[in-house]
């Protein structure tokens, strides 16, 4: 039995993913979480052995979840869904531990095949992941590995409306000083100077849902 636990923000697209899931014998639906944390929680309460995440999460996003989710299960092996594709992302969600990458515009065509081969502890890339080293740069000419894993998470809450340190402290688990400490690293990396250039950044480079 493998046993797989959903995580994205939408209950229509958990249905969606449920159903194409069940068709499978011997696959069983052991949790949806809608939100980072709920992924993480529930995670380690159903200990699945298929985790499949939504990169664009609510509280967290798919980097700082993987991180957690493998830190936490090891033995539990992580896809990630993101709208678009970007390299760079991709080897920061393999170094967070994810063995598994699907666009969502590619999930009816290759969930099934996916799950099968993660569940067979084997790596599924359905898009190529260049070898060429070094940074890439988006379509709008800023590196997009400018960011750690953590500053991302930071940008992505702020453009998500908890912009307040305090309240990104709670939901990240993190001490003031860290967060004020990613927050001006990240503003200093993008030489930017305002909370509203930080929102217009992570839309643009597609951090966050429009």
């Amino acid at each position: 039995m493998t046993r797989i636990l959903i995580a994205d923000g939408y209950k229509v697209v958990r249905s969606d993913l449920r159903a194409i899931l069940e068709r499978r014998a011997g696959w069983e639906i052991v949790a949806e979480a809608k939100n980072g944390k709920e992924a993480i929680a529930k995670s380690i309460e159903t200990q699945p052995d298929v985790a499949i995440i939504d990169y664009s999460l609510r509280l967290m996003n798919g980097i700082e979840v993987t991180c957690q989710i493998h830190a936490g299960i090891p033995k539990a092996e992580i896809l990630v869904f993101t709208l678009h594709h970007s390299e760079e992302l991709v080897r920061q969600l393999l170094e967070a531990g994810a063995r598994g990458h699907l666009l969502k515009s590619d999930v009816k065509q290759y969930l099934i095949p996916a799950v099968e081969t993660l569940a067979d502890h084997k790596p599924f890339f359905a898009g190529r992941i260049s070898q060429q080293p070094g940074p890439l740069a988006n379509q709008h000419g800023q590196p997009e590995a400018a960011l750690s894993p953590r500053e991302r998470v930071i940008v992505q809450l702020i453009a998500q409306g908890h912009s307040n340190n305090k309240e990104m402290s709670e939901i990240l688990s993190l001490n003031l000083k860290t967060i004020e400490g990613h927050r001006a690293a990240a503003m200093r990396k993008l030489n930017f100077r305002s909370t509203a250039a930080l929102v217009r950044y992570a839309v643009r480079n597609r951090l966050v849902e429009p």
